[in-house]
């Protein structure tokens, strides 16, 4: 298969600054060197590639659109083509370094003290402190206002009780960022691994991000120091602030596997021959590939055009849920025609489509599910909540 280079229809690298060049070229270099020589091994193992936590570090990526406190402090855009390239890669990665800045690092930077900041940014900036976000529960995930999770005043410190389901980085995590109720009122605390009654167990058996790390995380009379709460938030305000950075995120990342399954599909119809020519030759086939490429097209501007918002402030979040709704939409059915046109081949994890397959379908499910995207839409074009 020829190297990956890009898909870049429409001239867009012309709307991108030398910064943000620069460092998608980086993320796309190492993608090619460190991630995809080693993670169908591990997709297989059902294992994530810790080894590569300090290179990501090293390379600026964690908290990478965050100001201050060891972070990059780069664009909005740059922030997105990174994810675009470590999605190309594979979406645990992805979700990885999104869990980490987007989900664990914006709401310490957004909502913490100034000593909070402190303690955790410039360790979790390295990869040296690694965090997740607990706000899904067992029976609450597109109703996170529902949680029953509950922190208790008990004089000098805080009393956790609830349980976690679903949680990225879990069981690796030295620093969880919990949303619970304290008085009925949504607040964010910071639990640290080795407090007394948290555990994090993993979860196992999972067919879609199987390089990933998945958790619970569940509180029996979890007992953290007051000076754990964050501040400078309360209700859902601050977990959404939060799922906002990450779904943005995704709608780049979604584009990112959506171009490593038509580069695959494009090579392999291109050398594979049936009834004496390349598959590629065949209308049928051709048709496929022009649909890949203009999706991915659309979904570029969507996403540069969400980027380009969010860098000048002007962006809402309706916006990032059409361009998260859209782009893993359609990199799902992308993943789905090319599995179609690498035939039996398409299950062979010598090929990457079938793995993006399947965690596109964990995509198109968390950070907001496709259908909860549609109703944040409608009730934006109607001004009337349909979500019960």
């Amino acid at each position: 298969m020829e190297k990956f280079n890009g898909v870049d229809f429409y001239k867009l690298d012309a709307l991108l600054s030398e910064e943000e060049i620069m460092v998608r070229d980086l993320v796309r270099s190492w993608v090619e060197e460190r991630v995809l020589p080693i993670i169908e091994g591990h997709c297989r193992a059902g294992t994530f590639p810790l080894e590569l936590v300090a290179e990501i570090g090293e390379m600026g990526l964690l908290g990478a659109n965050l100001e201050g406190y060891g972070c990059a402090g780069m664009s909005n855009v740059a922030y997105g083509l990174i994810c675009q390239e470590l999605e190309r890669g594979d979406s645990g990665i992805r979700s990885f370094v999104s869990v980490q800045g987007s989900l664990a690092m914006f709401p310490i930077w957004k909502f913490g003290t100034e000593e909070q900041k402190e303690k955790y940014l410039p360790g979790m900036a390295a990869g040296k402190l690694l965090g997740c976000f607990g706000l899904t529960e067992p029976d609450y995930g597109s109703n996170p206002g529902g949680l029953i999770t509950r922190a208790v005043d008990d004089g000098d410190s805080y009393v956790l009780n609830g349980a976690k389901m679903w949680i990225t980085n879990g069981s690796i995590a030295d620093v969880a960022v919990v949303w619970a109720k304290l008085d009925g009122v949504i607040r964010g605390f910071v639990v640290e691994k080795d407090d007394p009654g948290f555990t994090a167990p993993v979860m196992h058996g999972k067919h879609s991000l199987k390089a990933s790390i998945t958790s619970e995380l569940v509180f029996q009379d979890c007992r953290i120091p007051k000076d754990r709460l964050l501040p400078k938030v309360g209700g859902l305000k601050g977990p959404f602030s939060c799922l906002n950075n990450a779904r943005f995120g995704i709608s780049w990342g979604a584009i990112g596997a959506a171009m490593s399954c038509f580069h695959s599909a494009t090579e392999y119809s291109k050398s594979r021959i049936q009834f004496d020519k390349p598959i590629a030759g065949y209308q049928l086939v051709q048709n496929k590939l022009a649909w890949m490429l203009r999706e991915i097209t659309k979904g570029q501007l969507l996403a540069l055009q969400c980027g380009r918002m969010k860098d000048d402030g002007t962006i809402i979040p309706e916006h990032i849920s059409l361009a998260k709704m859209n782009n893993v939409d359609v990199a799902l059915q992308i993943a789905r025609m090319a599995r179609d046109i690498h035939g039996a081949n398409g299950i062979l994890d010598e090929y990457p489509v079938m793995r993006h397959m399947a965690n596109l379908e964990s995509v198109y499910t968390y950070e907001g599910t496709h259908d909860i995207h549609n109703l944040i839409l409608g009730r934006w074009v109607t001004g009337i909540p349909a979500f019960t």
